[in-house]
């Protein structure tokens, strides 16, 4: 029982911290940046890393558990809540400029935690609604395509060139941004155009997901900007406020989860079988972290060499392997180490080294 409840800390604390950002204002309106990337990365410097894993016997049950399922549901609600808030709030235009800034990059956070951490969570799994819900998430960073990319690209092609998500060793995280942004977009377009050649089905018709996505995106921009015209005290400006906002909310949390794809596969590659055909994907090829505040923080993507290994075990149950190369601290804290390329390279490419050293003398 202790073990699934304490899924509740990032259930609870998360939009707590969000909506205390929003309603209080000031330099609160920072305050959920600085928990993410200041106190977290701070606090997991005295914790080790747990790699303890389940039984056979307690992964059965805990893999039953609803109440697993269940916080993943609510938070859905839980976001659009949040985004109605922010939005009431911003379309008062009562704000200094720093605090507008804060609050849209404070939503910005829920948007990569909540919107695409979890929406990617649901959309690996099975059943119809499930991955509605994953695309109601994303569609709060403006990020659906993802759910094409993710699955039929990104789990396909980690740690290859093939990869746009996966960074290159010696690559700058700003670089990588753009390449990974434009190029995963583009591979969406690629992949949904291949499934619609294969069933026969036209490009330019709403049978194409791509297009779907982004006329739906579109559309709840242009609601966002109706209601809030209505509703706020000063009309279209409230409105255009709240869009700037929103939009400015999404590009943070594209940027976050662009920041953790970087660091997740950094410098790892599979090996090419002969062109165009790599070996299979396996624990080795995408960077794990076992310290538990960022595992909570983040619902277990942290133990990311598992979730690649097997895509369809649900984040309560995920594994820790040895042979999996591991951060030297957690998410939180390498992602804003990633801001400053001179220091990730000093502290990840003698990792890199040392991973492939191990994996070349496994080979020997």
């Amino acid at each position: 029982m202790m073990r699934s409840l304490k899924y509740t800390f990032p259930v609870i604390v998360l939009p707590f911290i969000v909506l205390t950002a929003i309603s209080w204002g000031g330099l609160w309106s920072f305050y959920p940046v600085l928990f993410a990337f200041g106190l977290i990365p701070f606090l997991e410097l005295f914790f080790k890393g747990n790699t303890e894993n389940l039984s056979a016997e307690e992964e059965s049950v805990e893999r039953k558990n609803g109440w697993y399922d269940f916080l993943l549901y609510f938070m859905v609600v839980i976001q659009y809540f949040m985004l109605l808030c922010f939005g009431y709030r911003i379309a008062q235009l009562d704000l200094v400029w720093y605090e507008y800034i804060g609050m849209s990059w404070s939503m910005g956070l829920a948007c990569g935690i909540i919107g695409i951490n979890l929406g990617h969570e649901l959309g690996h799994r099975t059943k119809r609604y499930e991955q509605n819900m994953a695309k109601s998430l994303l569609l709060t960073s403006l990020y659906m395509h993802f759910f094409i990319e993710h699955n039929r690209g990104h789990h396909k092609n980690i740690a290859t060139p093939l990869d746009p998500a996966t960074a290159r060793l010696n690559e700058p995280v700003y670089k990588f941004y753009f390449r990974s942004i434009i190029g995963s977009w583009r591979s969406a377009w690629h992949l949904e155009e291949y499934r619609l050649n294969k069933l026969n089905m036209p490009f330019w018709s709403w049978q194409n997901e791509m297009l779907r996505y982004q006329i739906i995106q579109i559309l709840f921009i242009a609601g966002l900007f109706i209601i809030f015209s209505i509703i706020g005290p000063h009309g279209w400006a409230s409105g255009l406020a709240v869009v700037i906002g929103f939009i400015f909310s999404a590009i943070v949390g594209i940027l976050l989860l662009e920041t953790v794809n970087y660091i997740e596969h950094y410098g790892l590659l599979r090996n090419e079988i002969s062109p165009g055909r790599y070996e299979k994907v396996k624990p080795i090829h995408s960077w794990n972290s076992n310290h538990s505040l960022g595992r909570l923080l983040l619902f277990e993507l942290t133990r990311h060499s598992d979730h690649h290994y097997n895509a369809g075990r649900k984040y309560q149950i995920l594994r820790h392997f040895d042979a999996s190369p591991q951060m030297p601290s957690g998410y939180p804290g390498m992602m804003l180490i990633s801001l400053f390329p001179p220091l990730w390279f000093k502290i990840m490419n003698p990792e890199v080294k040392k991973h492939r050293d191990q994996l070349k003398s496994i080979v020997d």
